[in-house]
């Protein structure tokens, strides 16, 4: 496994590998990587992909500089973890190397109502920041293909979003959400989680689960959420951001529900002061084939 830590140096290897032919899978990650990051790595490298993996934690896509601060750094056992599953790169940049002008008079994205709603509205300027660094970062790796998590399901829809804006060859493919044997989804902010907390944090997926089975009962989708939602204050959650449903595409909220809509559960929440997402594809179809 190659370690890099310079835009120069990653883009004389970059070129010497497409001059050989070579097909480029990227993993854009901010370590603390968990078994959900190396199923996107397993899966690059299962299409016979030259894989690269970043691990940058972004300050410009924080809201909230404690976060930002409080965010966990493990690339001892990240760099292991790569080298177990066979990643073929590893670039490890700095902050000058990202934004060599410093992180003022960045370039805007025209995100349309994406950055409104849900974690557009909770986080403002989050999805630009997260455009600024993966625009960098494709930029300098230029792969055939893009691995996304679905567990972030707005921000793999903002990336579509925003390949589409570039007009970019780069194929977007999005893998399915890794849980813990609870149903919690995997998330390196579980790490900050007590060990009551990741047992207590299960409840969200339950939750969308509750809620997915009674949408054929007709029961008003409002009812059905609200309903979610006093489970979830009840057991000890502190706040809830959101708990909605929308189309799977727009984030539009749906008001009514079809069992042909292609929708999307989406939630976040606050538990033991950390704020947690997760959702849960509504449709028949396989969502990633619409992306990928």
């Amino acid at each position: 496994m190659i370690l890099l830590k310079t835009a120069i140096e990653l883009q004389n290897w970059i070129t010497k590998q497409k001059l050989k032919g070579a097909k480029i899978g990227f993993i854009p990650t901010m370590g603390a990587l968990h078994n959900g990051h190396i199923s996107l790595i397993t899966n690059s490298k299962s299409q016979n992909l030259l894989t690269v993996c970043s691990i940058f934690v972004n300050p410009t896509q924080f809201n909230d500089s404690s976060d930002f601060e409080k965010y966990p750094q493990t690339i001892e056992s990240d760099i292991l973890a790569l080298e177990k599953v066979g990643t073929d790169l590893v670039f490890l940049p700095d902050l000058a190397q990202i934004y060599p002008s410093g992180t003022g008079q960045q370039p805007i994205y025209n995100l349309g109502n994406l950055e409104n709603l849900l974690e557009g509205k909770y986080r403002p300027g989050h999805f630009q920041g997260v455009c600024q660094v993966v625009d960098k970062l494709l930029d300098l790796v230029q792969p055939d293909k893009l691995f996304l998590g679905q567990k972030d399901f707005q921000q793999c829809m903002v990336i579509s979003k925003l390949l589409a804006l570039k007009q970019s060859q780069t194929e977007l493919v999005i893998c399915p959400t890794l849980r813990e044997p609870s149903g919690l989804a995997m998330s390196s902010r579980n790490m900050r989680l007590s060990e009551i907390g990741r047992q207590k944090a299960a409840m969200i997926f339950q939750v969308l689960n509750q809620i997915q089975t009674k949408l054929n009962t007709q029961q008003p989708i409002d009812q059905l959420i609200e309903a979610g939602k006093k489970v979830l204050l009840e057991a000890g959650f502190e706040r809830i951001d959101y708990l909605e449903l929308v189309e799977a595409q727009s984030l539009e909220p749906i008001a009514h529900w079809e069992p042909q809509k292609q929708a999307v559960l989406l939630i976040a929440v606050y538990l033991e002061g950390i704020r947690l997402i997760d959702n849960l594809p509504l449709i028949n179809d396989n969502i990633f084939l619409q992306f990928s």
